[in-house]
């Protein structure tokens, strides 16, 4: 008798668990022939979402009072996991139909390296001392922003979902993150290596599913400060920008295949100035 395969059912990451969606829905990830079935993944809700932000909010104020170092050793130390489960990765991406798969993973373990990096440096690059005409020091240095929300493109799928990822988390901030919709399934195993990097459960939340139905939730959620759209989707776009008028959080369109920079980070953080009198 032949043996049916198991698919494996890809869940959510939300809080360092990974929770079934609430719906109950799931959907089969197709290979590019669109016939294939790769596994099923898990279509996440409007209370998915909503308790993502939740699992986010907890976990951001402590996240930011870690120290710069220790931020970069847990991004470091998620390259480190990703490079022993490369041939997995590669594996995931190449089912799905992707010729350069081996490439791609690399660049995506060098991209967390690279922000991994600089974790302890942006904030010299981005600040400033200013001058001011009275007898006071006026310093501006980049906070974290708080909670935001990244759409990650379709393709690269890996490459692209750790390029809105990265940047946002290094400064301190929590990340609710839409993964591709054509190429879902190396998202959750992205997650599952984050899950065992020290990164604190909730820092880095994975959903999975529809982005014209989560789009205006998204859009709409008051406690989102930021949105990082490289969904590379007008309409998407247009949806999430206009959430901005909301509660004026900040929206910022990345290329789905954006090169890795420094200046990605400003996207997600805000720039505090502090006035200190200058002692006789």
């Amino acid at each position: 008798m032949p043996r049916l395969p198991i698919l494996k059912t890809y869940k959510l990451f939300i809080g360092g668990k990974f929770p079934r969606g609430e719906s109950g829905r799931v959907a089969p990830a197709l290979a590019r022939d669109g016939q294939t079935s790769l596994g099923n993944y898990c279509v996440a809700s409007r209370k998915d979402f909503r308790d993502a932000v939740v699992a986010a909010r907890k976990a951001q104020p402590g996240w930011a009072k870690a120290s710069a170092y220790n931020r970069g050793q847990i991004l470091y130390r998620a390259a480190e996991l990703a490079e022993l489960r490369r041939a997995e990765l590669e594996a995931e991406l190449t089912r799905a139909g992707l010729r350069n798969a081996a490439e791609e993973v690399s660049q995506t373990i060098d991209r967390l390296v690279h922000y991994a990096g600089w974790t302890d440096k942006f904030g010299q690059l981005f600040s400033s001392v200013n001058p001011v005409a009275s007898s006071h020091f006026n310093f501006t240095s980049p906070e974290p922003t708080g909670v935001v929300v990244a759409v990650a493109p379709d393709a690269p799928a890996l490459l692209g979902l750790v390029s809105v990822i990265a940047p946002a988390i290094l400064s301190g901030n929590a990340v609710i993150a839409l993964a591709s919709e054509t190429t879902p399934l190396p998202a959750i195993t992205l997650a599952e290596i984050l899950a065992t990097s020290d990164l604190p459960g909730g820092v880095v939340n994975l959903l999975t599913g529809n982005r014209a139905e989560l789009a205006s939730h998204f859009a709409s959620h008051l406690d989102v400060n930021a949105i990082v759209d490289a969904s590379g989707n007008a309409a998407i776009g247009a949806v999430l920008h206009g959430g901005s008028a909301i509660n004026l959080k900040r929206y910022t369109r990345r290329e789905p295949d954006a090169a890795e920079s420094p200046y990605a980070i400003l996207d997600t953080v805000e720039q505090k100035t502090a006035w200190h009198p200058i002692g006789l």
